[in-house]
């Protein structure tokens, strides 16, 4: 019985660390190291409730809440803000895309507070519903909604017409 939790476990992360660790990679505006961390975090976490994951309807959204959620604890310790570097580190060939495009929107990103990016992230990347996002985030609706609003308008403030730069290419 416990072989096969184990495997059951196993075949969970082979198939969803990829998806954790990009969702991860923006909530950290890039930072790679950070990333991997919380998807590490996020999978202890999952395998210490592995046991009882048929209580859980859906393992990969729970997946996804709880790495929100470490992603959040993480931002409120006080040495979240310390960074050894001050660019982006070196992550090979992009794939797809306009990778100054993609730098110009981590950097957006990173300059947006925690809850901010976490909101944009759930809403936009992973295509939460806005009760979806406020059960991640542990916040009502209303607040969800706001936090979107607040956290688009500052994205779009930050990025100004340097972002209509890129359309036109």
């Amino acid at each position: 019985m416990r072989q096969g939790r184990r495997d059951g476990f196993r075949d969970f992360a082979a198939g969803r660390s990829a998806h954790l660790y990009r969702s991860a990679c923006l909530l950290a505006s890039g930072d790679t190291h950070l990333a991997e961390d919380l998807v590490q975090e996020t999978l202890g976490r999952m395998y210490l409730l592995w046991g009882r994951i048929s209580r859980i309807d859906n393992p990969a959204a729970y997946a996804q809440t709880v790495l929100v959620r470490a992603f959040l604890t993480h931002q409120r310790r006080r040495s979240a803000g310390e960074r050894p570097v001050g660019e982006f580190p070196d992550s090979g060939a992009a794939v797809g895309g306009d990778p100054a495009l993609r730098l110009t929107l981590l950097e957006a990103l990173g300059r947006l507070a925690p809850k901010d990016r976490a909101v944009l992230v759930l809403r936009y990347w992973e295509d939460r519903s806005v009760e979806e996002t406020a059960d991640a985030m542990n916040v009502s609706s209303a607040a969800v909604r706001t936090r979107t609003s607040r956290a688009l308008a500052r994205l779009r403030e930050q990025l100004g017409g340097s972002l209509a730069e890129f359309a036109e290419r």
